[in-house]
């Protein structure tokens, strides 16, 4: 039974079509369009893509190359601005060395007419010194010596009107006065 249930499975099975494999000419039809499809795919929706992907790429390369031209400005920048700061900065340098040059300068000027200044009033004070003191010393001869002829006639109990005496009175009094030690100068 199971030899006749078997046989006439294979039998039915030769009949009935089987849905997974297709006939024929729906394989040749399905050849024809998939062809027909890939020929049209490669003729016309193929050259597009191409042509969108290789204009993005001339974008993407160029994008790339104008970042690498701007890089290279901006390095060029950055080399020209390190370069100028180096110069600002060894002129900044100069203009100090000059200032503390020119500093230099100005305060010897002036410490020089400072100097210059200092000995002519010591000078002008000097004599202005000996002058006071020489009118001093002529003042004082006058008055020891008009004092001394007094006091010499008040001793002598004689007036000494006469000026010749009286003038050589004088001198020998201050004369002696000039040579006497001073006091205090040890001799």
């Amino acid at each position: 039974m199971l030899g006749s249930v078997l046989g006439s499975g294979f039998i039915a099975a030769e009949e009935t079509p089987n849905p997974l494999v297709p006939e024929i000419p729906d394989l040749l039809w399905s050849f024809v369009l998939v062809a027909a499809v890939g020929f049209l795919f490669t003729k016309y929706v193929v050259p597009r893509f191409t042509t969108i992907l290789d204009e993005r790429a001339e974008l993407i390369e160029g994008g790339i190359a104008k970042a690498g031209q701007a890089q290279v400005e901006a390095n060029a920048a950055r080399e020209e601005y390190e370069r100028r700061l180096a110069d600002a900065r060894g002129e900044a340098a100069h203009i100090r060395e000059e200032a503390r040059t020119e500093a230099t300068a100005i305060v010897a000027e002036a410490r020089a007419k400072a100097v210059d200044e200092a000995a002519r009033i010591t000078a002008a004070a000097q004599r202005q010194v000996d002058a006071e003191r020489q009118a001093a010393a002529v003042s004082l001869r006058s008055d020891v010596g008009s004092l001394a002829a007094e006091l010499a006639s008040r001793i002598v109990g004689e007036s000494l009107a006469d000026d010749a005496r009286l003038s050589r009175v004088v001198d020998r009094f201050l004369d002696e006065l000039d040579s006497a030690p001073v006091a205090g100068q040890g001799v």
